[in-house]
């Protein structure tokens, strides 16, 4: 017997059909005699739908009764999903995040996982029903709140879950087959995988690869959970996410392709810092000012100084929705840096190529830009690790620098893939 957590987003359990679809699903699991803990997300859109309901409102709602109503989605979905299991004649057991002991900080919206203690899961499973867990939330010890953990939360509590409870495999279930090289709403000649190492994975989910949450893919590599990705549409081999080197049925050891994906993302903006001192410790106080304003630096770049005006630019990406205020916290303390001014650009694009093979392979670079060039997409910003390159262009060419790279790289395939839910969650 093999204890299975299984994860369904929103997609998944959209409606009175689609929730009686994974309910059997989660039924045939419990009859080949495994033990199933499954996370739910609120249904469709039910999220965004609550969200723009607050914001009717009160413009700024308040974080603590913004979580309390955000939960609720969870909560629907967690019920229903259980009484469609009972109606097939299987035991099933309902638990909200604090009830399934997903203890976490006290931030609202975002908090962090401190602790899981799954005693009444645990429980649930030793007297033979099916645990469904609400995705998504948690409780604060302290405070005695209830907290949210941020978009892909449930994803993160289903990987959470499967740690504490020694899961054999957590399935995270969306509404394509796996993971693709590309998003194949934008390159529908993408290619699924049949397995993805954690390192490969995080780094695409850094890019903007939505089949997989960064915080998720984190969480799954510091605690050893396998991750399998895959539809809940069909029965489908989805892709397996896997922690140590791969090893085939033959025993033995297989190498990481040299290119294993391609993520778009267009979330992000730039903010040139115009005109800094080029002397030791103006770069400090720069990001001391970004990190004061919770701002989350992904990308930065220096230009060389004018040799006639000792000044320089720095340039660096951040999520849109904390551009606004780290422009304040710059602004507010300009005379301390003693920039000359700060030019903010919202239209800009983040492609990311990733491959655990890049590290013993040659020409990758060259062969990314040239197919860029080729296209007459200009590179505005590059960044590199040991498995990735990224570059920054414009948003509105985004699209067909993943399509170009991706036909540079040889990963189209003949076939087109299927997308069922349509928002790959």
């Amino acid at each position: 017997m093999s204890l299975i957590v299984q994860k369904f987003g929103g997609s998944s359990v959209a409606d009175a059909e689609s929730i009686k679809r994974v309910a059997k699903r989660i039924v045939d699991t419990r009859k080949a005699g495994n033990d199933v803990v499954v996370v739910v997300s609120a249904m469709g859109d039910s999220t965004d739908e609550l969200l723009d309901l607050a914001h009717e409102v009160a413009p700024i709602p308040a974080p603590r009764e913004l979580d309390m109503l955000l939960t609720a989605g969870e909560r629907i979905s967690m019920a229903l999903l259980a009484m469609a299991i009972k109606s097939m004649g299987y035991d099933a057991l309902s638990f909200t995040g604090s009830q399934a002991g997903m203890i976490t900080d006290a931030r609202h919206g975002s908090a962090r996982i401190v602790d899981v203690t799954p005693g009444r899961i645990r429980d649930a499973l030793d007297g033979g029903a099916v645990a469904i867990v609400a995705g998504f939330q948690g409780f604060n010890r302290d405070t005695m709140d209830i907290t949210t953990l941020g978009r892909g939360g449930s994803d993160t509590t289903a990987v959470a879950l499967a740690a504490a409870l020694a899961a054999d495999i957590c399935e995270i279930y969306t509404d394509v087959d796996g993971v693709f090289t590309a998003d194949p709403r934008v390159v529908p000649q993408a290619r699924k995988l049949d397995r993805i190492s954690s390192e490969e994975m995080l780094e695409l989910a850094a890019g903007g690869a939505k089949v997989l949450y960064i915080r998720a893919v984190e969480y799954a590599r510091r605690h050893g959970v396998t991750l399998h990705v895959r539809s809940s549409f069909n029965n489908n081999q989805g892709t397996i996410v896997y922690n140590t080197e791969f090893v085939d049925p033959n025993g033995e050891i297989v190498e990481e392709p040299i290119i294993a994906g391609i993520a778009a993302d267009l979330s992000e903006a730039k903010i040139t810092v115009v005109g800094v001192p080029d002397v030791p410790g103006k770069a400090a106080q720069i990001f001391k000012i970004v990190a004061g304003a919770n701002a989350n630096v992904d990308m930065i770049v220096q230009n060389v100084s004018g040799v006639a005006t000792g000044v320089t630019d720095i340039s660096f990406t951040l999520p849109k929705s904390e551009g606004q205020q780290t422009l304040t916290a710059l602004t507010n303390d300009k005379e301390l840096v003693g920039f000359s001014s700060l030019q903010y650009d919202d239209q800009i694009g983040k492609l990311t190529l990733v491959g655990g093979g890049m590290r013993t392979n040659t020409g990758v670079s060259a062969k990314l830009f040239e197919a860029l060039f080729l296209a007459g997409i200009n590179i505005e910003m590059i960044s590199t690790s040991e498995i990735r390159i990224s570059v920054v262009t414009r948003a509105d060419t985004i699209q067909e620098a993943l399509r170009v790279v991706h036909t540079a790289f040889g990963l189209d395939t003949d076939d087109e893939a299927v997308v069922h839910g349509g928002t790959g969650r």
